[in-house]
């Protein structure tokens, strides 16, 4: 029964009571298990939403994931504008599984048109759960906050062995060398991390490279 409908008969706001919340919880888990059960190889990708056609990386993105569409991976996305969408585009072009999952925020986020399976969540922790339960590897390109929480949760996930270690590629190393010198130099140098904590990712800028590199880092395994 919708939460409307069931607000009108209880008069439980379902915003305002967090027991009741948790059924909107266990529903998304339930729905996105459902419905990504089918999927065999994926790979996520991640990325500013602010990316426009004409810039490098939104088409750099489009040609990985239609690389990755080509090898019989489905690209799971975000589902918005910017890499989101060049990935989805890439996908969509070579005929492969162009998957979005949607985020609704204060202002519903519009899915992009090159999405061929959508859904949508209300939060967060329950839309990353099914990037990290499905997808084979992370592929992050340049982008704000939410880009940087997808990475570094990957990197923590593996690190501790929460989690089956698997390909984290940063593309763009003239965007991500600053931040790689500050771990090596801060988290590395002064203790905070290990050296071989270094090794959970690797930086690949060629678009062509970035396929054989997952199918060879399974193929080790």
């Amino acid at each position: 029964m919708p939460e409307k409908k069931i607000q009108e008969k209880t008069g439980i706001d379902f915003t305002m009571e967090d027991p009741w919340r948790v059924f909107r919880i266990m529903s998304e888990f339930v729905d996105g298990f459902e419905e990504l059960a089918h999927l065999k190889k994926a790979v996520a990708i991640f990325g500013s939403s602010r990316a426009r056609p004409a810039q490098k990386y939104y088409k750099l993105t489009e040609r990985i994931t239609y690389n990755l569409a080509k090898a019989d991976y489905a690209v799971v996305t975000g589902a918005g504008p910017g890499i989101m969408e060049a990935a989805n585009k890439g996908a969509k072009k070579a005929g492969g599984q162009s998957i979005g999952l949607n985020i609704e925020f204060p202002i519903v986020q519009k899915p992009n048109p090159y999405i061929t399976h959508l859904l949508s969540f209300r939060y967060f922790f329950c839309r990353k759960v099914m990037f990290t339960k499905y997808a084979k590897a992370f592929i992050v390109l340049p982008g704000g906050f939410g880009t940087m929480d997808e990475f570094f949760e990957s990197l923590t996930l593996i690190q501790t062995k929460r989690i089956t270690p698997f390909p984290v590629v940063l593309v763009g190393a003239e965007f991500w060398k600053g931040l790689i010198s500050w771990m090596h130099k801060k988290m590395c140098h002064e203790g905070r991390i290990n050296k071989k904590d270094l090794n959970i990712f690797k930086v690949i800028d060629n678009p062509d490279e970035i396929v054989p590199f997952i199918d060879k880092f399974y193929k080790k395994r």
